[in-house]
């Protein structure tokens, strides 16, 4: 069993912000691997988007990845960054002007070469909000951003094709996080004429210049990748074709992957067979674990009633039973009392959180003006032991007058309605929660609970906007000196710290992630390979035997 603690580069990013370059060589590739084959995995939902641009959950992350690439990623196994389409890059000494060189020769899944003309294209078009992604806040640092966010401009002037194999971009104020951004899917490059080819539906016809391209999707039953011949990354991926199948209940995938009939059942293990599967020596040497940069949590919707009301959400953090909750998982985490997990750089270890106090949290509603407690509706992704989560969570809002129906929908669904000013009181986020983007403090602020994702399809539910600390946030981000590392993790600190006092979440725990892998695959380590968000990297995955 592989265990990857996830753990900070702060200091090594911050370090990137003198005037330093990089360069790296080509990634050493497993001497073990074999070259062909193929790996059949299963989710019990359907994938909503393969478009970078969108996506935005655990599941079709991976896939993404596996299609498309960005100028930078993370070396395997770790969360050090490491130039990926860039061939090298240079950073201003004040911090605001990075310089990317790309590779020559790289080329989309339709044959044509990527240029600098495709990066500036991707990150215009990401910044749109016509194409309404979840991730355009993270560009909020690159000049022309608000421009472009607003309507007022169809460009980011802050990006520059210099040449065909150049692009420059400059920033507002020096970005201590800008490199990781770099790294996300969102900022993954896509080709202009095949996305004005399908349009709207360029997430069912995903092009890009990634491992792996789209061979097959019947939406429902499966999706195919086959592998990509003309791969600029020499040795990858290792797999000929990789099969998603859809529809099969994370039970009826464990008896298939006890069988052998599958590979790798996407959806983990499940929880109600977790401690059977440990207590069995053969099945558990098959387990993986990836540590996550991770909390769960109940958001509340600040704009509806009674959620407008700070005592209201202050008493739904002392209602919940936290370690009754971590029960039902069979203690595969620990409570969580901030947003942000221990081991993430700027969490407040002095902080502790709402205590689980049932009179104190009846007393707040009262003074809220709801004696009696209200109704209200709780969404939840229905995949256990989310259901069974969210019941647990019923009851404990109903020891304090509050009678929550739950709505208990795909994943799909459920993320639909968070990114509905209008749609979601109350949601479990379980099999939907935060894992890090980047191993930074300030990514549990931007996108999940700052005002830039308080944003139809964005992915904070509570939709709560603070802009004192969004200028706060800034103002952390904007300090680049490694010496005031510690500095920064104060700040951010502080920030989190307030948005507790405001109680837009009920934090509940921090987990860990197991799946397994079939007998006859190799590499175990390689289906963990990023322990900030991506929980399996294909390009790496193989076969012991190939047929």
């Amino acid at each position: 069993m592989k265990k990857f603690l996830a753990s900070t580069v702060a200091a090594s990013a911050l370090a990137l912000m003198l005037g330093m370059t990089s360069a790296r060589a080509e990634d050493a590739v497993d001497p073990n691997a074999k070259q062909g084959g193929a790996i059949t995995i299963t989710y019990k939902d359907d994938v909503a988007t393969l478009d970078p641009a969108i996506g935005y959950d655990w599941q079709n992350w991976s896939m993404i990845k596996s299609l498309f690439d960005g100028l930078m990623d993370y070396e395997p196994g770790t969360t050090n960054l490491k130039p990926d389409l860039a061939e090298s890059y240079e950073i201003s000494p004040d911090g605001k002007t990075f310089t990317f060189k790309l590779r020559h020769g790289v080329k989309f899944h339709n044959g044509r070469e990527m240029t600098a003309d495709d990066v500036k294209y991707s990150l215009d078009r990401v910044t749109n909000p016509k194409t309404q992604s979840p991730g355009a806040g993270f560009f909020g640092s690159i000049k022309g951003y608000d421009d472009v966010a607003g309507g007022k401009a169809e460009t980011l002037s802050g990006v520059t094709v210099v040449d065909p194999y150049t692009v420059k971009f400059e920033l507002t104020r020096p970005d201590a996080t800008f490199l990781h951004v770099m790294a996300i899917n969102f900022s993954h490059v896509v080709p202009k004429e095949e996305v004005e080819k399908y349009g709207a539906d360029f997430g069912k016809h995903p092009v890009g210049t990634g491992a792996f391209k789209l061979a097959e999707w019947t939406l429902g039953q499966r999706i195919v990748f086959e592998r990509n011949a003309d791969y600029w990354h020499k040795g990858l991926p290792h797999l000929d074709k990789i099969t998603f199948e859809i529809g099969q209940e994370p039970i009826v995938a464990l008896l298939r992957l006890q069988k052998g009939e599958i590979d790798v059942p996407g959806d983990g293990i499940p929880p109600a067979k977790f401690q059977e599967v440990m207590a069995d020596p053969e099945q558990k040497a098959r387990v993986v674990e990836g540590g996550q940069l991770h909390t769960g949590y109940v958001t509340m919707n600040t704009t509806m009633a009674p959620f407008d009301n700070v005592k209201v959400r202050q008493a739904v953090n002392m209602a919940l039973n936290k370690a009754r909750i971590i029960q039902i998982i069979n203690g595969r985490a620990v409570p969580a009392n901030q947003p942000l997990p221990p081991s993430m750089p700027g969490y407040d270890k002095a902080y502790k959180g709402y205590p689980y106090d049932v009179a104190k949290a009846k007393a707040l509603l009262a003074e809220a003006g709801h004696p009696d407690g209200f109704e209200t509706q709780l969404f939840a992704m229905n995949t256990d032991p989310n259901p069974r989560i969210a019941q647990a969570i019923q009851q404990d809002l109903a020891a304090i007058g509050i009678k929550a129906s739950i709505q208990s929908l795909a994943q799909a669904n459920v993320i639909a309605a968070g990114g509905d000013k209008a749609g979601a009181p109350m949601i479990w986020s379980g099999g939907m929660a935060w894992i890090a983007d980047f191993p930074d403090p300030s990514n549990f602020y931007g996108p999940i609970l700052g005002c830039a994702g308080a944003v139809p399809g964005g992915w904070n539910w509570s939709w709560y906007c603070n802009k004192d600390l969004d200028a706060k946030a800034a103002e952390a981000d904007s300090v680049v000196d490694p010496a005031k590392a510690a500095e920064r993790d104060k700040m951010w600190s502080a920030i989190y710290d307030k948005v507790m006092e405001d109680a837009p979440w009920a934090p509940v725990f921090n987990e860990q992630r197991f799946t397994m892998k079939s007998a006859r695959m190799g590499g175990a380590d390689n289906l963990y390979v990023d322990p900030v968000h991506i929980p399996i990297n294909y390009d790496n995955v193989y076969v012991k035997d190939v047929q």
